[in-house]
């Protein structure tokens, strides 16, 4: 077994999106292949309504995969498709942009007008560009979550894990999205498939996860079960961590414990070509997708 090194960790910025809405952005709209296949994941979180209910009106989509994930709060939907409905605390959404999709997402926040989320964008292979538009809502009640003798929890979004396998499934990326809970003070090792890559996203309390090279950065020199570990202390949520390649990540949980995603999936090594919610192959293929919006035509007919 092998440790992933901690290849960087960073802060996730704030940046408004939609009509309107502040939300923090851990990566996107930056290099394409820094974590490929995945393009851009931001959390919007929001404490006041009106930071946020302006939404995300009407807008295109095309050559990607959208994962959504409201922790708190809800979202009112609706797509070309003629899909609409509301997405709660704990419910996924997937959407396969594919060909051209136009939709709207508009939150909705709880009693106390807090709203919670996540969303993941995910690419898509060349020869799936124009596949026909797809769409799930997945309800909490149906993702399955395993608790550990140690308190440790984790929620199977996507993908299969500790035997169990996640409710959303036909994605491109072939990715594992894990919400995991580690209580104060436990030691955990999850093991990721090598040729994955993976990052993690902390967004509750405080962890460390352990280093198997020599990383920049803020180390700790700490005594775990007799050994000398390199340990990157990563304090606070709206950390991104990047890990290089390996097998397995070992976090240690802070004094109050620590809830994080972790995020894993199948590198395309395509080139991108990307404008706003429009990710292609090449400039030619965003020209034509431009145009198709300007005469009527991006919705394309079923296959």
């Amino acid at each position: 077994m092998s440790i992933r090194p901690v290849t960087s960790t960073t802060q996730a910025v704030p940046t408004m999106e939609g009509a309107g809405v502040k939300l923090h952005r851990a990566f996107g709209f930056r290099d394409p292949s820094e974590l490929d296949p995945f393009l851009l994941f931001d959390d919007f979180r929001n404490e006041r309504p009106e930071d946020f209910l302006r939404g995300f009106p009407w807008h295109p989509h095309r050559g990607i995969e959208t994962i959504t994930y409201v922790l708190s709060g809800s979202v009112d939907h609706g797509d070309s498709l003629g899909n609409t409905g509301t997405l709660g605390a704990g419910d996924v959404q997937w959407m396969t942009a594919g060909s051209g999709i136009m939709h709207q997402e508009m939150p909705l926040g709880n009693a106390k007008g807090q709203m919670h989320g996540f969303q993941l964008w995910a690419n898509l292979p060349s020869h799936l560009k124009m596949t026909d538009p797809r769409y799930q809502d997945v309800k909490s009640a149906d993702i399955p979550e395993i608790i550990d003798d140690d308190g440790t929890r984790v929620k199977i979004i996507i993908g299969e894990f500790w035997g169990k396998t996640g409710p959303v499934d036909g994605i491109a990326a072939d990715p594992q999205y894990l919400d995991i809970f580690v209580p104060a003070g436990v030691k955990k090792t999850f093991k990721v498939d090598t040729y994955r890559q993976t990052f993690a996203y902390i967004f509750e309390g405080s962890a460390a996860f352990a280093d198997a090279s020599d990383p920049t950065g803020v180390l700790l020199e700490k005594e775990v079960m007799g050994e000398e570990l390199n340990i990157r202390d990563m304090s606070g949520n709206r950390t991104l961590v990047k890990f290089g390649t390996g097998d397995e990540i070992t976090v240690q949980a802070g004094e109050e414990g620590v809830r994080f995603l972790l995020v894993s999936g199948a590198p395309i090594q395509e080139p991108v070509a990307w404008h706003g919610p429009i990710v292609m192959n090449t400039q030619q293929e965003i020209l034509q997708a431009m145009q198709d919006l300007r005469n009527g035509t991006f919705i394309k007919p079923a296959h």
